[in-house]
């Protein structure tokens, strides 16, 4: 047992090296081949933070842990938002000029309600995993449309200041194989120490993904939100948390649908659905307020939210 938790959390920091230095490399080839900042900043620097749920829901469904992979996501989504996002306006209130999250807010709670419908018959078919892969493209066109529109504002601004400059192609092509190759290592040695975890401890299969699994391949969007609120940049550490949120409905959980398709545990609708839109509608009433702020107060309410979540399911830890 003791073994399998090492891996696990060694599993857990490659994953997150390993996706950084992945979406560097290609953010880095993509600006010496002359893709626009703008595109780049919208497409491989947003997915950036969802590539460790990726690799993990794709890791997951082959090896028939479907409701991990689905977990995965719904306790993702909970703790970037009630946890990473919490403790990120702990440490400064966000305050939030972005035309562009005031128009991704409502999107990611319309995705959210999506994916209530995806759970309702507690099955993920693979009909469900190409729908929500078409309207995951249909949102990055949606969102370069916005962005375009929108060349001024600060969530532009910040995204195209991240890409990385002067990163030759040699080095960068480096960078992508070292980062996908760690990637698909790390994603396998994560699922596999999990579900030992799991069964030695009484664990389902949905409450792995929705615990350790979903904080561990959140560290990305936390270390992201935090070093953007150091740095003055409130619209990306929002922006981070909104965006890959909706990329872990329409990208991550199509996932499981296209791979395996398979009867889900009715708890994920019943209970951690309902518990991620009720956080995703507090998100909203918070970010677009009069005072379009979120305050060190409303940040400790969120973090109680997902402490008094986390204390709930390891409470019923076999469910």
């Amino acid at each position: 047992m003791l073994e399998a938790i090492v891996l696990l959390c060694i599993g857990l920091a490659l994953l997150v090296w390993s996706a950084d230095r992945l979406v560097y490399g290609a953010a880095a080839l993509a600006k010496n081949f002359g893709v626009a900042p703008l595109v780049i900043g919208m497409t491989i620097l947003a997915m950036g933070s969802s590539a460790p749920e990726m690799m993990v829901s794709a890791t997951a469904a082959l090896a028939d842990k479907t409701d991990t992979a689905v977990g995965n996501v719904l306790g993702s989504n909970i703790a970037n938002i009630a946890l990473i996002l919490g403790i990120t306006a702990i440490i400064k209130p966000l305050c939030i000029s972005s035309t562009i999250i005031r128009r991704e807010l409502p999107i990611m709670l319309g995705v959210t309600v999506i994916a209530g419908a995806i759970l309702w018959d507690n099955y993920l078919s693979r009909h469900e995993g190409i729908i929500l892969a078409v309207l995951f493209a249909i949102f990055l066109v949606v969102m370069l449309k916005i962005s375009r529109d929108s060349k001024s504002d600060p969530l532009v601004e910040e995204q195209q200041s991240e890409i990385p400059t002067g990163v030759s192609n040699t080095k960068a092509i480096i960078w992508v194989f070292i980062g996908l190759g760690l990637l698909l290592y790390s994603s396998d040695m994560v699922v596999e120490s999990a579900v030992t975890i799991a069964k030695y401890y009484g664990m389902s299969d949905l409450v792995i993904g929705l615990t350790i699994i979903a904080v561990g391949t959140s560290l990305p969007e936390l270390a992201a939100s935090v070093a953007s609120v150091f740095k003055g940049e409130d619209d990306m550490a929002v922006g981070n948390i909104i965006g890959s949120n909706i990329f872990n409905i329409l990208a991550v959980m199509g996932i499981p649908g296209l791979l395996n398709p398979s009867a889900l545990s009715p708890l994920a609708m019943s209970r951690d659905f309902y518990v991620m839109l009720a956080i995703s509608v507090l998100l909203l009433l918070m970010a677009l307020g009069k005072r379009r702020l979120i305050n060190r107060i409303e940040g400790g309410i969120l973090v109680i939210c997902f402490i008094a979540y986390q204390a709930f399911l390891f409470l019923n830890i076999a469910a």
